[in-house]
């Protein structure tokens, strides 16, 4: 079917960028959740939002981006992705039809693009329902010249002005050489805060009385120390660019023998070690590794920092990887899994999480709505017959818990 492209002029983005969407108030109606406090990370689960995915005939003219390794087409052997979304509340205008793909019935498979407007809104309406507070939408350096980059962006600041929810930018530096990645990062932050005044955004959230920057990346294999303190004087010292800086970093960072590379993680105002794929053995099944957060948060208020736990579902990426890394699957049994690191963050006080992540079906770590019904002509993974939300009522469950609204239970606190 041919699709004609729904893009988005220049000045028109901008001005959807520019301009807040202030009037759609949710705690006005007492129908709906009440909005969301912005100006704390106290008692938030804020989930990644990767926003990459795009379709032919989509508003960003990419392909098929993260759903393919060839933008031009999708085939079976071409998947990138793990997870194939549950695309039944989506309106026409939002299915891109996958050439090749039918589920069980026969019908036609479609998948969705971040570029269309009304597939962000949906998201953030499901988060609105489930009680999640908001996202930190993720910004690749090196994707920085992909201009769909900002319609997400824009999507995702416009859907949370409507339900409410609060956002916060998570600067990815994956991929980056050293010797371009402050510049980088330098010049795009001041774009966003002087340019599309990101910042004074009411639904941006803010910790401390500055708003919120998470940088992901600060790995001590990856760059030198010295470029890790610049990047953090940037936002602690550069007038008028001044944010409360999330670092997202290695998570055996207490070990780090380099003296100032475990000073640079020390400086950080709030520490997010990367915990995805760390495991430990309970009775024969793979569970989190969290036995290091007790220190992890010991120390992290020793050195005057906040502690943002990573909190995930489950991970997989053979279509993405091949089957020579199906070990590497974490099965999510069930949901016990992701509920064990609420409850433990719960054990040790933690009244804030960070959960990877919302729509990343690449490395199956999703948590939104999920077919149990995809294609047969590839292999996917399915939330084992759960009900398609299970997920986002688990993450819901779990800000209520760390809010103290709910008894800490070890077990699961919803039924199907």
């Amino acid at each position: 079917m041919q699709r004609t492209a729904r893009r988005i002029g220049t000045g028109v983005l901008w001005t959807w960028l520019l301009v807040v969407a202030g009037s759609s108030r949710g705690g006005e109606n007492p129908a709906k959740p009440p909005v969301v406090d912005a100006t704390s990370l106290r008692q938030k689960v804020l989930c990644g939002y990767q926003g990459w995915f795009r379709a032919p005939g989509d508003a960003a003219g990419e392909g098929w981006r993260h759903w393919s390794r060839d933008a031009a087409r999708i085939t079976p052997r071409s998947l990138t992705f793990e997870m194939w979304p549950d695309m039944s509340e989506a309106t026409d205008d939002e299915k891109y039809p996958a050439p090749g793909f039918t589920g069980p019935d026969g019908e036609r498979a479609h998948l969705f693009s971040s570029a269309h407007p009304l597939t962000v809104e949906r998201h953030f309406q499901w988060m609105e329902q489930y009680g999640i507070d908001g996202v930190f939408v993720q910004r690749f350096l090196v994707s920085l010249r992909d201009r769909s980059l900002d319609q997400v962006l824009g999507h995702v600041r416009a859907s949370a002005a409507k339900t409410g929810r609060v956002y916060a930018v998570c600067y990815d530096l994956s991929g980056v050489r050293e010797g371009q990645l402050f510049d980088l990062l330098a010049r795009d932050w001041k774009k966003l805060v002087d340019e599309l005044k990101l910042t004074r955004d009411p639904r941006y959230l803010h910790h401390g009385g500055k708003p919120v920057v998470f940088v992901w990346g600060f790995y001590s294999d990856r760059f030198s120390p010295a470029l890790a303190h610049r990047i953090i004087d940037l936002f602690k010292t550069e007038p008028g660019y001044e944010a409360t800086l999330v670092g997202g970093c290695q998570w055996q960072w207490r070990g780090e023998h380099d003296p100032e590379w475990a000073r640079a993680f020390r400086r950080f105002d709030v520490i997010s070690p990367w915990n995805v794929g760390n495991t430990m053995r309970v009775e024969g099944r793979k569970q989190a590794a969290t036995g290091s957060w007790s220190d992890d948060l010991a120390e992290a208020k020793q050195a005057g920092m906040a502690y943002l736990p990573v909190i995930y579902p489950g991970f997989g990426w053979t279509n993405l990887k091949g089957r020579n890394v199906t070990a590497a699957t974490i099965p999510r049994l069930g949901g016990e899994f992701f509920w064990r690191q609420f409850a433990k963050a719960a054990d040790l006080g933690i009244d804030m999480a960070y959960v990877a992540m919302f729509d990343e079906v690449d490395e199956a770590t999703a948590i939104f709505k999920v077919s149990n019904s995809p294609p047969t002509q590839a292999p996917f993974a399915t939330y084992d017959g759960l009900p398609t939300d299970w997920y986002l009522r688990l993450t819901g469950e779990g800000s209520k818990l760390l809010r103290g609204e709910r008894k800490n239970e070890k077990e699961l606190p919803i039924r199907p």
